[in-house]
């Protein structure tokens, strides 16, 4: 028998700390390798962390709620080991830690040497609040006069996740006690006065909503929104994936949609055309060397998540279009981690799916443009022909190129979209599968 200390695993880019939101499993139960342990929050995405080894999970060494450093211990597992000596999980070169360090800001540095879970410090009214409970708190625009009087069911009564939740499903159901803090920011305090009648729905925006509602309205702040179209021959991409599409599936078990096309044709655009792969941080540009491109996802929520095809320009159509069910299939199914939605450079929107044409898509900060993509729509056109100009019916597309007017001006902005069209519309018909 040999102990194993499983430790808090790094999730994603410029995570430096998770919050323990519950332990699937208790001390003395049996776990398996790469089981689902507990489940944690970060500031992008709540995730499953699955057991580094098989066993026992000899001793949980931190309760939910609270606040854990990436690479600090979480749990002991008791695992059975020719000699006694359990098999050390493979490290990654460089280590988290190192990592970390090296990619994020100086303050980070001294969080990360921490071993054990971060400390808080009593509030006002001598109660501890963990991140994520003041992080519902802050959304839920619940006043520290009104949290200071939610019973808590944690050690010393503290205020647990499954407190917060069953309060809100109280206070849903009556008009809150305390009026709300407009210290804190909140898309939910209106700014015009709405009038409701008795037939109306009051319906409350979930988390993710309020998420999205305040970076949209961010991003319109931020970012001097331009918008420029062109009208795309997507005829030949048409006929091929008509042709092709039958002999994919039974190749790679799985279809392909039209999303990887408009994913490689916007790389090979971003490859003639830098400088719309960059970002602004005050008066700086920073240009980005990999190409990561987001692709939206709706949710059968409703809402809408953004995960990231890294280095998209050194895949080929096939690599592409793998990672694009991939996606697709765990963002619908909440199995995205952390990672998949970090590091994006630019986003595409297909905004065709829904039966529309064109759209305005708003750009995700810090990226400076996005592409929506609308519905190929069959319309007569004019063909140049070696014996003159006929019109024939030909599948026709909007590609619609918001850009930030700050640092992209309209030549860029439109040179840019032009060339993705040009991509499409040259998609040879004779690519091999």
């Amino acid at each position: 028998m040999a102990n194993v200390e499983m430790l808090m695993p790094k999730m994603g880019e410029s995570i430096i700390e998770g919050t323990i939101l519950t332990w699937l499993k208790k001390e003395g139960d049996s776990i398996d390798q790469d089981e689902s342990v507990l489940e944690v929050a970060t500031d992008k995405v709540d995730t499953e962390v699955p057991a580094t080894h098989a066993g026992i999970l000899k001793k949980i060494l931190v309760k939910e709620g609270e606040v854990v450093a990436v690479g600090a211990p979480i749990a002991v597992i008791e695992t059975a080991s020719e000699n006694g000596v359990a098999s050390q999980p493979k490290k990654e070169t460089p280590s988290v830690k190192e990592e970390l360090v090296a990619n994020a800001p100086s303050n980070t540095a001294a969080i990360l040497q921490q071993p054990e879970p971060i400390k808080e410090t009593p509030s006002e009214d001598g109660r501890f609040y963990s991140p994520l409970v003041k992080s519902i708190a802050k959304e839920e625009n619940i006043t520290f006069a009104e949290l200071s009087k939610i019973p808590g069911s944690g050690k010393e009564g503290r205020v647990t996740k499954e407190d917060m939740l069953a309060y809100l499903k109280k206070r849903t159901e009556s008009p809150a006690p305390f009026p709300l803090d407009r210290s804190i920011p909140s898309i939910s305090a209106p700014k015009v006065q709405v009038s409701i009648s008795a037939t109306d729905e009051i319906i409350e925006m979930d988390r993710m909503r309020k998420m999205i509602s305040q970076r949209m309205i961010e991003s319109k702040r931020i970012s001097a929104h331009v918008t420029s179209f062109v009208e795309a021959d997507m005829t030949n991409i048409v006929l091929w994936r008509e042709k092709n599409k039958l002999a994919y599936k039974a190749k790679y078990g799985e279809g392909i949609t039209f999303t990887p096309f408009f994913i490689e044709a916007i790389a090979k655009a971003i490859r003639d055309f830098p400088m719309i792969n960059i970002s602004v941080d005050g008066e700086r540009i920073i240009k980005k060397k990999d190409i990561n491109v987001g692709m939206a996802v709706a949710l059968p929520s409703g809402n809408l998540i953004v995960p990231v095809i890294r280095n998209a320009d050194q895949l080929n159509l096939v690599g592409i279009s793998k990672k694009v069910n991939d996606l697709a299939n765990r963002a619908r199914t909440n199995k995205l981690i952390a990672d998949d939605l970090a590091g994006g450079t630019y986003t595409v929107s297909n905004v065709g799916s829904f039966g529309n044409v064109m759209g305005t898509p708003i750009i995700p900060q810090p990226q400076v443009a996005i592409m929506a993509v609308g519905a190929i729509v069959k319309k007569p056109a004019v063909v140049e022909t070696p014996t003159g100009d006929v019109i024939a019916i030909r599948h026709k597309m909007f590609l619609s190129h918001s850009y930030d007017h700050r640092v992209v001006d309209g030549a860029l902005g439109g040179m840019f979209v032009r060339r993705v069209a040009d991509y499409l519309e040259g998609f040879d018909l004779d690519t091999a599968l």
